[in-house]
């Protein structure tokens, strides 16, 4: 009968010890992903380039128009209204 009692306890030992692990390892996966959403978003992406004055900032806080990347929305229009005067001459510089 003892022997039974004193598998019974180390299998509860065991199972307990197992509980904290697996409990261990989900944390440090949950904190792992946290950890890499933060440098994502502290990265800030790939770098692009201003259409108009040919800066480079982050993608997430760039401007995009039909495939073009702007640093503000003023240089977007400046662009956009000097394409609609010279067509021709935009075209080139792709």
């Amino acid at each position: 009968m003892n022997l039974l009692i004193i598998r019974l306890l180390i299998f509860a030992v065991l199972f307990y010890a197992g509980l904290k692990l697996f409990g261990m390892y989900r944390q440090w996966q949950r904190d792992r992903l946290t950890q890499e959403r933060e440098d994502q978003q502290q990265d800030g992406g790939h770098m692009v380039r201003c259409r108009w004055c040919e800066v480079h900032l982050p993608e997430n806080e760039a401007l995009r128009n039909d495939g073009q990347w702007f640093c503000s929305s003023a240089h977007r229009d400046r662009f956009l209204q000097e394409q609609k005067q010279h067509p021709r001459d935009n075209d080139t510089d792709q």
